[in-house]
């Protein structure tokens, strides 16, 4: 019998996995992951109701289950990276580092040194595996499909990977969760930073990285307001920007379009949005999966943001990067986000972050 270790969250998800897998014959462990210290208004720990609703999920499955600290693995290569990215200038994306730094690395790891013979988690994608090769592709339901937050994972981690929600719809699951009698079965999704949650932005962010007000002006130069920290916005942002009132207003909402960290300056725009259309773009870095295509120049599918819909685009490898070319323009292009690649059978290429953007 396999042994399959369950990253449980205390979410719907994660919990309808572990049960599946129960159900299908295998040796289920669940293994919650606390990865940030910190506590709220009210002094309690943050993850404590988490970790209650995994233990109820397990008593009830009847799996044994775990829990471990990465609140330092956590802090090292995830908010580290986070913070460095806003002071650059740069829009994070957590969620994609934290799948490849601690869910599917010292989680994986300390998986095996439970007697694992894969893990799982409830991410909705898909692994397959052919030719020697693991695949990630999309799941059934297209509305949820996560392969986007998994582009840097290896052919190791894929290796010892099981997704069992990948032909499942979302409400489905909840069913599922219901007629079994798991306490997770109507609890709402999670949101905001991976594993720190919905916060107020402005506020935690201010806690770690000082802030440095400057002057908002438009493209041709003139100074319209001033900004509270270039960190907090981010490109295509029109709310927020406290600039209303303006001579001109009827040509519609202010929006951002560069952020000069040079002079510390917000640049802004109304009326046409042209100036934040781009046509194509280079990555720093790019992990291919399931391995680097023998065509230096080929056409594919792009996306930039999570649940964007494909892009077709034409992309060219450069040494460890990759420059894309836009079939159309694409609107707000961020750096710091990730170009996510596939083919037409849904298949997820690998991804890389957003570096240049070429206008």
């Amino acid at each position: 019998m396999e042994t399959v270790v369950v990253g449980m969250s205390g979410g719907v998800d994660s919990s309808v996995t572990a049960l599946l897998l129960k159900n299908q014959g295998y040796n289920v462990i669940g293994l919650f992951m606390k990865n940030w210290e910190e506590k709220d208004a009210l002094g309690r720990c943050t993850s404590t109701q988490d970790y209650q609703d995994v233990c109820r999920v397990c008593d009830k499955i009847g799996i044994p289950y775990y829990s471990v600290n990465f609140s330092k693995e956590y802090y090292e290569r995830v908010f580290e990276y986070f913070l460095k990215s806003y002071k650059e200038g740069r829009t994070p994306n957590p969620d994609v580092l934290c799948n490849r730094e601690i869910k599917f690395g010292p989680f994986l790891q300390k998986a095996l040194m439970l007697g694992a013979d894969k893990i799982a988690t409830g991410h909705y994608a898909r692994v397959t595996e052919k030719d020697g090769f693991y695949y990630l592709q999309k799941c059934k339901d297209t509305a949820k499909d996560q392969t986007y937050f998994l582009n840097q994972l290896s052919q190791e981690q894929l290796k010892y990977t099981l997704f069992p929600l990948a032909d499942l719809y979302k409400s489905e699951v909840r069913k599922i969760a219901s007629d079994n009698g798991l306490v997770t079965a109507s609890k709402k999704d999670s949101t905001g930073i991976c594993f720190i949650g919905e916060r107020n932005f402005r506020e935690f962010l201010s806690h770690y990285l000082p802030a440095q007000k400057g002057e908002i002006k438009t493209l041709n130069g003139k100074t319209i307001g001033t900004h509270d920290g270039l960190m907090y916005y981010t490109i295509g942002q029109h709310k927020g920007l406290g600039i209303g009132g303006q001579k001109d207003e009827e040509q519609g909402a202010w929006f951002v379009v560069k952020k000069d960290l040079t002079t510390n300056t917000l640049y802004v725009a109304q009326g046409s949005q042209d100036a934040l259309y781009s046509n194509g773009l280079t990555t720093a870095g790019f992990n291919w999966i399931p391995k680097k295509p023998s065509t230096e120049t080929f056409e594919c599918y792009a996306k930039f943001r999570y649940r964007q819909p494909d892009q077709k685009v034409t992309c060219t490898i450069k040494d460890k990067n990759v420059h894309l070319s836009f079939a159309t323009p694409q609107r707000a292009i961020t750096q710091g986000q990730f170009a996510v690649l596939y083919d037409k059978s849904d298949n997820c290429l690998g991804g890389g972050e957003i570096d240049e953007i070429l206008k």
